[in-house]
């Protein structure tokens, strides 16, 4: 079975392959179900290794490589495959052909990233702490590092927590606008004086804007709102769930012809 995915019109035109994959189309059960890519999960490793196939071959990857994340601003550029759950990063960028690259998220943002001239590739998974620190960045500059132009990049964010769901205290508004002053524009009232509402996307496409990236398209999905669709972690807290699946987000440069 290939699983359903989304794909971005931007990433389309610049002909690569990619996916935003959600919840249907797997094998694990219970509040796994059902296409749980998380290796760090609860779910059973079979369970999620046979998604991550499923998934793999879905993009005509020859391998999917996913990183242990931390919510850090760390990108590695990837020079040769591994497997498992690869280094501790959160950012990746590659010129490896038949490669996919892949990022898991369950409410964080999900980037992925062309330079199709250069035939370079990128992803990144950025919670608020992730894109405070600057994982995005430092992903642009993992890929420009290896031939690419940030002008000619193109970005696409998929599912994620939109802002009318993500509630967060002062402490993080505090966080933003001592490092950058002009964040505060992206925090709405919530529904106390000591809540915001962040708008992590917004905050996101400005970094990367920053970074010489203007090409950038959003699929528009909110996983708490559509939990029945997306895996969600702040849903599954609300459902008193003792853990939550992961969704898998990946891009791959196809082999050229002949190759």
């Amino acid at each position: 079975m290939t699983p359903p995915h989304l794909t971005s019109s931007l990433l389309r035109e610049a002909a690569v392959r990619h996916g935003f994959f959600g919840r249907a189309g797997g094998v694990s059960t219970g509040m796994f179900s059902s296409l749980n890519v998380g290796l760090g999960s609860s779910d059973a490793p079979s369970n999620a290794a046979e998604n991550r196939n499923r998934c793999r071959a879905a993009l005509g990857a020859g391998e999917l490589l996913t990183l242990y994340q931390i919510h850090s601003a760390d990108a590695v550029v990837v020079t040769d495959p591994w497997t498992g759950q690869g280094p501790r990063a959160d950012g990746m960028a590659t010129r490896l052909k038949g490669a996919a690259l892949g990022v898991l998220a369950a409410d964080c943002m999900p980037f992925l990233f062309v330079d199709a001239e250069a035939e370079i590739i990128g992803a990144a998974h950025a919670g608020w702490r992730g894109a405070l620190a600057g994982v995005l960045e430092s992903t642009i500059k993992a890929m420009t590092s290896i031939g690419a132009r940030a002008d000619r990049i193109v970005a696409a964010v998929g599912p994620c927590m939109r802002q009318r769901n993500f509630e967060v205290g002062l402490d993080v508004l505090a966080a933003f606008a001592t490092k950058y002053p002009a964040a505060e524009q992206f925090f709405a009232a919530g529904a106390s004086s000591e809540k915001r509402q962040l708008d992590l996307v917004g905050f996101g496409r400005s970094r990367l804007a920053s970074a010489g990236v203007n090409l950038i398209d959003d699929v528009d999905v909110c996983t708490v709102e559509q939990a029945g669709r997306y895996f969600s972690y702040r849903a599954s807290r609300r459902a008193g769930e003792s853990d939550y699946g992961r969704n898998l987000s990946a891009i791959s440069m196809a082999p050229s012809a002949g190759a």
